[in-house]
Order: C-alpha cells, then structure tokens, then sequence
C-alpha cells in the first residue's frame, strides 16, 4: 500500500521510545522506522499505478504551505477499523493536517471508515493487540506535548516500510 505521510521529527520517536517499557504488554510494538503518519492512502495496488497517484497528490498538494502539528496525547482506538485491537497511539492535532487530508481526499476520495469527515483519526501508532488492561493503564499516563513544524510530505511504500519520494511544503 502506497501513502502520503508526514515523517515525525526526532522528538516524537524520542518520546515513543520512552514510552516503549509502558508496552511491553502489547504483542506487537511499531518499530522506530516505520513510525509515521499517515496523511492519505493511495489506491494505487503497484509500482504503475502508483506513478500515476503520486503525480495527482503532488498536483492536489502545489502550493501548500508548511503548517504546525502537536502531539497531544495518549490515546487507543479499541476497535479499529481494520486490524486487531487495541492500538495504543499519539494523539495529533493540525488544523493544516486537515486541510491537507481534505485536499487528497477531493482528489482520491475516502476510504471507508478510515479517511474522510468524522472518520479520520491522525495518529501515530505505537503498539497494537494487548489486553485492555494494557491500553487502560497506558491512558493513566501524562505526556508533554511535542510541537512541531511539517514542511516536508513523504510518499511512503509500506510494503517495504520506506520512503520513495519527498514533497517540500514552502514556509
């Protein structure tokens, strides 16, 4: 699967890394490479098509400007849309994060229950299946807020957890 994301500075895989010893109940914890987060999926479903998507996000995206995120919290999704629960993520508030999924949207359109109005969750996740014990003594913790500015998008190709190309986003 192929996706617009917004790579996480230093200071949010910081704090996921020192969150690491309050999942240790999870089954399965995101390593540090891949933590990243997701803006949009692209339908394309191979190396052509997604050619072709990347050249009408790059359009969609002209002329966006750079925009602050924060990292608000610790929070879980107990029954995700897909997969298998909990996930316990980062929290992330942008209003420019919004528009910017928006855009893509009008251009892609949504996928259901993950993207779109009411449904699209910006999150970093951390760590996925665990008992609710886990995702419940993780939401007793308090963390700092981490601010940060995007000025950069990345095409990310999960089938091989990389990045294939970068979009700077002006200031």
């Amino acid at each position: 699967m192929y996706s617009v994301n917004v790579p996480v500075p230093p200071a949010v895989r910081d704090l996921a890394r020192e969150l690491r010893p309050a999942l240790t109940s999870f089954e399965r914890i995101r390593p540090a490479r891949s933590r990243t987060l997701v803006l949009k999926r692209l339908p394309a479903a191979n190396r052509r098509e997604y050619l072709r998507d990347a050249r009408r996000a790059r359009a969609a995206l002209d002329g966006a400007p750079a925009f602050e995120a924060e990292i608000t919290g610790l929070d879980v999704f107990r029954e995700p849309p897909t997969g298998t629960a909990p996930v316990a993520y980062l929290a992330v508030e942008s209003p420019g994060l919004f528009q910017l999924h928006q855009r893509l949207v009008d251009e892609f359109g949504a996928i259901e229950d993950l993207e779109g109005p009411g449904t699209y969750t910006p999150h970093v996740t951390l760590a996925r299946d665990g008992p609710a014990t886990a995702a419940d003594s993780l939401l007793e913790r308090e963390i700092e807020p981490v601010r940060f500015t995007v000025d950069t998008l990345e095409l990310y190709d999960s089938g091989h957890s990389e990045r294939v190309e970068s979009i700077s986003l002006p200031a």
